[in-house]
């Protein structure tokens, strides 16, 4: 097996360029990396740990084993990279559940605003504990469920068949 040389690789700084771009400096190497991206690997599990950069071919420069090995600007900045990259808002409350044909339309209210998506199977529906689960929508969105226990009698009512 061969080792992933960007495992090894050191992120000194983190910032934006006048463009708007995502520069990376690593430790011995001169010219920085700009227009780069950042994913985290575990998005769900654990979200501060294995955040993956990557230039702007997608190929990976660099691997934070976590946000902690960044000073505080640095994380500030890959931080509301990866919040404003990543569209996933958080349901908070189901207003409108409609099953046609084999097609779930839901309505909720989410930490981003109201929205209305379908799912077109439970094989959309990916449950991560027993509360908690992710719903991806016909067009790839997803929705976190973080705590189905959480939701008001309503909600659950919609979502129980999920659970």
């Amino acid at each position: 097996m061969q080792a992933n040389p960007a495992a090894e690789a050191t992120v000194e700084k983190v910032e934006r360029n006048e463009a708007g771009q995502l520069v990376v400096r690593l430790a011995g190497r001169e010219e920085p990396v700009v227009d780069a991206r950042v994913a985290r690997c575990f998005p769900w599990s654990m979200p501060d740990v294995l955040i993956s950069v990557r230039d702007s071919d997608g190929k990976e420069v660099a691997l934070l084993e976590s946000l902690d090995v960044l000073d505080a600007d640095a994380r500030q900045v890959v931080e509301r990279e990866l919040r404003e990259k990543v569209f996933n808002p958080v349901i908070r409350r189901v207003t409108g559940y409609k099953n046609e044909f084999g097609v779930a339309s839901l309505t909720a209210e989410t930490d981003r605003g109201p929205v209305t998506f379908q799912i077109r199977s439970r094989d959309d529906v990916r449950r991560l504990s027993a509360t908690r689960a992710l719903f991806r929508d016909a067009d790839g969105n997803t929705y976190e469920l973080p705590d189905f226990e959480a939701l008001d009698r309503e909600s659950r009512k919609h979502l129980q068949h999920y659970f």
